[in-house]
């Protein structure tokens, strides 16, 4: 069996002994379970990245308007808006994580990195990224494969999926996957890769999946967009030199504790918190005599 790290600090401790760079073990892992060779390895985070890239130009270009309503070009709206809160290269990035995700509401073609609902994040990152700070392709893909070791080890112990640890679990692991890149991809060494992991971890914790109408729609867009800003904000802060204080292990134990406590109605059942709402509850309902309506008469 490849290297695969029960928890971030054997996976430090095997690269500094070993005096390898973070995403080596990864690739190395890939190449063992997928029973490839490390030039196909490549070549398919050439094609993950490049689907990537290519949901988000879809998002920002083509028709984006789902059956129940929910989305509705969303995307191409904020990066068109005239007014720019903070920069034109921040609105660019929140434009891109929502433009991604709605590709995946209006059933289009993504990655699941790590999940559907959770798909606009690491590409709003990564374009970005690439765009401001002018990274070769390849530093990108190694980026990928730093996102994917961590989304491992969090997996391992605590869970990605929403039915099992909430959004907490997807746009929150997500966020944490596209954080420990951009400061692998910047140079960072790898305490600094992991407390950008453990601060986007502690900003996301709690957060419950409550889909409305139980479509990955509403709120899950716009935690796309609120993913990638924690997400640059915890590299920001970890590039600085600025300790998590607790330990990233300790962080995703703490994701994953919280996730067992959260009661069954906050896990992607659309039973509580937004779809609960009055308005929640009413386009569920829509939606439903939408589906109904649509169904093939069979006694004709």
């Amino acid at each position: 069996m490849g290297i695969l790290f029960d928890d971030f600090r054997s996976w430090k401790s095997y690269c500094e002994t070993h005096n390898l760079p973070l995403y080596q073990p990864v690739l190395e892992y890939e190449m063992e379970q997928k029973g490839r060779t490390e030039a196909e390895i490549w070549e398919h985070i050439q094609k993950a990245y490049r689907v990537m890239c290519e949901a988000i130009q879809t998002g920002l270009t083509e028709d984006m308007t789902s059956r129940s309503g929910m989305v509705n070009n969303g995307a191409k709206k904020v990066f068109q808006s005239s007014v720019a809160v903070l920069s034109k290269e921040f609105q660019a990035l929140i434009a891109r994580a929502m433009a991604a995700k709605e590709v995946n509401s209006c059933m289009g073609r993504i990655v699941a990195a790590p999940t559907a609902g959770a798909s606009g994040i690491l590409p709003g990152i990564l374009y970005t990224l690439q765009q401001i700070h002018h990274l070769e392709d390849r530093k990108i893909w190694e980026g990928l494969l730093v996102a994917a070791g961590i989304a491992l080890i969090i997996e391992r112990n605590a869970g990605i999926a929403g039915a099992v640890g909430g959004c907490q679990a997807e746009t929150g692991s997500a966020a944490a996957m596209g954080a420990g890149a951009i400061v692998y991809c910047l140079g960072g060494n790898i305490q600094q890769v992991f407390n950008a992991v453990a601060i986007t971890i502690q900003c996301t914790l709690g957060l419950v999946c409550d889909p409305v109408a139980g479509l990955v729609e509403v709120p899950c867009i716009v935690r796309n967009a609120s993913g990638v800003a924690i997400a640059y904000s915890s590299a920001q802060i970890a590039l600085a030199d600025v300790d998590a204080v607790i330990p990233v292990d300790e962080c995703v134990q703490a994701m994953g504790e919280i996730g067992q406590s959260m009661e069954t109605r906050y896990k992607e059942t659309a039973l509580g918190g937004l779809a609960a709402t009055q308005t929640g509850k009413a386009i569920a309902q829509k939606v439903l005599v939408q589906d109904v309506e649509i169904l093939p008469d069979e006694t004709t």
